[in-house]
């Protein structure tokens, strides 16, 4: 794909020259890099974490792309046709606030249209945060912030970024699987059975006409001591519930050709790896696998790698890695604010960095790109969507742009139900893994309605949160704005959040009113109607229930009351309001959200 040559006339940034990096590396695609350190000054990438990010927002068409031979296919980012400027601003030393808030605000001031930050700050408060002091300065000219909710799962620390004037993302699964194909048998017995496990081997290797060994003795597969003295052979392991060390049990010998594992649901692993030549199978499968061993003189297996199935599994489902809100600095507004795919996703590497490992020490590289996974994988997918929608509608807000993201996402998942956490034994996810739910980006391009927001709004939320003027002002870097219309309630956020102390006494009732504003971006003349799903408990009124548009852009406020009371076990219920033009062609879906809180204001969890 070619690029005109000529840059935008509002871009200010420059290819800033450095150690093994020279500014006639950047052309029409790349155009801007900067590296902000005291130290080893350049911006050129020694980890791969910002060339994979990058990649995935906006990388451009790459035919021929794979792990080692999974994924082969044509790479491409979320927004292939978007400029790109990098700013680097975390070092192999480890990173400094000042640092990270003189990268964003020089993004700022180069004239970017999205920023993509994948990395966050647990557990300093906003005032102290130099993604939420550089994002309101970038918010406050209408750029875009998309940020990664963090890896810590939903038992670890709440998400990061979890600022009201940002996009948080959290991370999904997705229907692509990385498979091995293990035959039990061979055409010359009678039986012969082909089973399909999951697998990311990385060497081209067919472990082929191996005998298959099931010893109970050995079959722990944790015992560097005995396994080095089985044959050699394709071994039977058993569902320990620790995979992981028995890869690397596997891995630490040479005398085995293979080995097959086990669990209950390969579907529910998180397999980021496979050092040795092994596939893992299921339960059932396995009982086919022991069958033929014991009713065989001469049991014969094999496993062929570097295959890949798509659109098998049921998808999304939220990754069990990704860390769950509320957010502790801000948790009347619900975060995270959409799902974005985030598990094994291949995307540009940088070169000569090694990739793999197979056995205990041999290092592989796999020509330009890699799979990973984590939350830093999910937020520059939904930065490429912000991207696009910016070019589509470039007079849209970055508020305007969250909400068509966050209205129209899916709460299904292939199957036509709800979306599941694998964190929690895929149980249905709840906003507070997957906001709003997994972003749709063709239908977000024409949401219907939208919800904007001020700077002053924003402002007046912080007013509400018992901080100084001067931490305002360390936030906001301004003395323009006022404190006059504090509230947590009415900044024109496209979800809901409702708390209750639950150490009231059961029965209690409190309400809490919202007021909304939506936006007609859709046909010059419109008519819409609510639809409430409240959650369980709950009474959720909305007024008016009819929303009527005359023309484009024009604008109708609402009003929602939320009704609920302590049920005594600190439990978190959910549900949704969702404005359905009367055409059909629009449905706007906010979630609701209600969570306990402590006396302290710290939110408290039950999962």
């Amino acid at each position: 794909m070619t690029y005109p040559s000529k840059l935008p006339s509002k871009w200010k940034g420059i290819c800033q020259e450095g150690q093994d990096f020279n500014s006639s590396l950047c052309n029409s695609k790349l155009i801007g890099v900067r590296y902000f350190n005291k130290g080893m000054n350049s911006a050129r990438d020694t980890i791969g974490h910002g060339t994979h990010t990058s990649s995935t927002a906006a990388g451009n068409y790459v035919e021929g792309a794979s792990y080692f031979g999974y994924a082969d296919g044509v790479a491409r980012g979320m927004a292939p046709r978007a400029r790109v400027a990098m700013y680097k601003v975390i070092w192999d030393e480890g990173r400094c606030a000042s640092d990270v808030l003189a990268g964003m605000d020089q993004a700022v001031a180069d004239g970017v249209d999205i920023i993509s930050i994948s990395m966050g700050f647990d557990g300093v408060p906003l005032y102290e945060d130099p993604v939420a002091i550089a994002s309101f300065g970038a918010m406050e000219k209408e750029i875009l912030v998309s940020s990664s909710a963090g890896n810590n799962g939903p038992r670890g620390i709440p998400l990061h970024n979890g600022i009201a004037w940002v996009m948080t993302v959290a991370a999904g699964n997705f229907d692509r699987t990385y498979v091995a194909s293990l035959t039990v048998g061979n055409d010359k017995e009678k039986e012969q059975h082909i089973i399909v496990g999951r697998s990311i081997f990385p060497l081209n290797a067919w472990v082929k006409n191996e005998t298959l060994i099931y010893n109970k003795t050995l079959s722990k597969c944790d015992s560097l001591e005995l396994l080095s003295q089985a044959p050699r052979a394709i071994i039977v392991c058993e569902d320990t519930g620790f995979l992981n060390d028995q890869m690397r049990a596997i891995s630490g010998v040479t005398n085995l050709a293979g080995a097959i594992f086990v669990s209950k649901d390969p579907s529910r692993v998180d397999l980021e790896s496979m050092s040795c030549p092994g596939v893992l199978i299921s339960t059932m499968e396995l009982a086919t696998v022991i069958d033929y061993i014991k009713s065989s003189d001469n049991p014969i297996g094999a496993i062929k790698f570097r295959q890949t199935v798509t659109r098998k599994d049921i998808a999304p489902s939220v990754a069990g890695y990704t860390s769950r809100g509320p957010s502790p600095n801000c948790p009347a507004i619900l975060k995270p604010d959409v799902m974005a795919p985030g598990s094994l996703v291949l995307a540009s590497w940088i070169p000569n960095g090694s990739t793999a490992l197979v056995g205990k020490n041999m290092l592989l590289t796999s020509e330009g790109f890699n799979l990973i996974s984590g939350t830093s994988m999910a937020c520059p997918h939904a930065s490429g969507v912000a991207a696009m929608l910016r070019g589509v509608h470039p007079e849209w807000s970055h508020a305007a742009i969250r909400s068509a993201m966050m209205t129209t996402a899916a709460q299904l998942d292939s199957s036509m139900m709800p979306i599941k956490d694998f964190g929690l034994n895929y149980t249905a996810a709840s906003p507070l893994a997957m906001g709003a739910g997994h972003m749709m980006p063709n239908k977000a391009m024409d949401p219907g309605l939208v919800y904007d927001a001020t700077p002053q709004e924003y402002v007046s939320l912080l007013c509400s949160m018992n901080f100084t003027r001067n931490q305002i002002m360390t936030i906001t870097r301004s003395n323009e704005y006022d404190c006059a219309n504090s509230s947590s309630l009415d900044l024109n956020y496209p979800s809901f959040v409702a708390f209750y102390d639950k150490n009231v006494t059961t029965g209690a009732m409190l309400t809490h009113k919202f007021r909304r504003v939506v936006t007609n971006v859709g046909a010059a003349t419109a008519s819409y109607e609510v639809k409430v799903a409240p959650p369980v408990g709950v009474k959720v009124a909305v007024w008016p229930q009819r929303l009527v548009f005359g023309k484009k852009n024009e604008q109708r406020d609402y009003f929602v009351e939320i009704t609920y009371g302590s049920d005594g076990e600190g439990m978190v219920s959910y549900g949704s309001i969702v404005w359905v033009e009367e055409s059909g062609k629009h449905t706007v879906r906010s979630p609701i959200v209600v969570a306990p809180t402590s006396s302290a204001g710290s939110v408290w969890m039950h999962v």
